[in-house]
């Protein structure tokens, strides 16, 4: 047992955010992500929402301040301007939660599925919600 760490977060996945880098991504994934096919190792926390995953992990990961978009979500097949209601979601953790808040970018579908198989890892959850995905970029601590 440890203190002041989310319950949610499973040993695998606190290993794996300790061992990430600066610039490293982490994609939490809804329940419909091809995660264990997209090439990154795949940590499975099924029944949990990608919003709780978000919160719990933005409160040990700072987000990278050298980027632009250090949080990335898939955009709307269709209609790529559209906000999904998780992405709203999404974005509110990341105000209230993240060191170094920021707006959240959108990809292409096939382009969030390129970057995703690019990422360290990904946690694929028990998300519902449609475009329930995020890819979260790792800054850096220390003053």
């Amino acid at each position: 047992m440890l203190r002041n760490i989310p319950n949610i977060l499973s040993p695998d996945l606190l290993y794996t955010l300790a061992a990430m880098g600066h610039g490293d991504e982490l994609v939490i994934a809804d329940a419909n992500f091809p995660g264990e096919s997209s090439g990154p190792e795949c940590i499975r926390l099924d029944g949990i929402s990608a919003t709780a995953v978000l919160e719990a992990v933005l409160a040990l990961m700072p987000l990278d301040t050298f980027v632009e978009d250090p949080a990335l979500v898939m955009q709307v097949v269709g209609d790529p301007e559209a906000v999904p209601e998780i992405v709203g979601n999404f974005q509110e953790i990341i105000d209230k939660t993240a060191d170094n808040p920021a707006k959240i970018g959108s990809l292409e579908r096939f382009a969030f599925y390129e970057r995703a198989s690019s990422a360290f890892a990904i946690v694929q959850t028990g998300e519902t919600r449609l475009y329930g995905n995020i890819i979260i970029k790792k800054g850096v601590i220390g003053s």
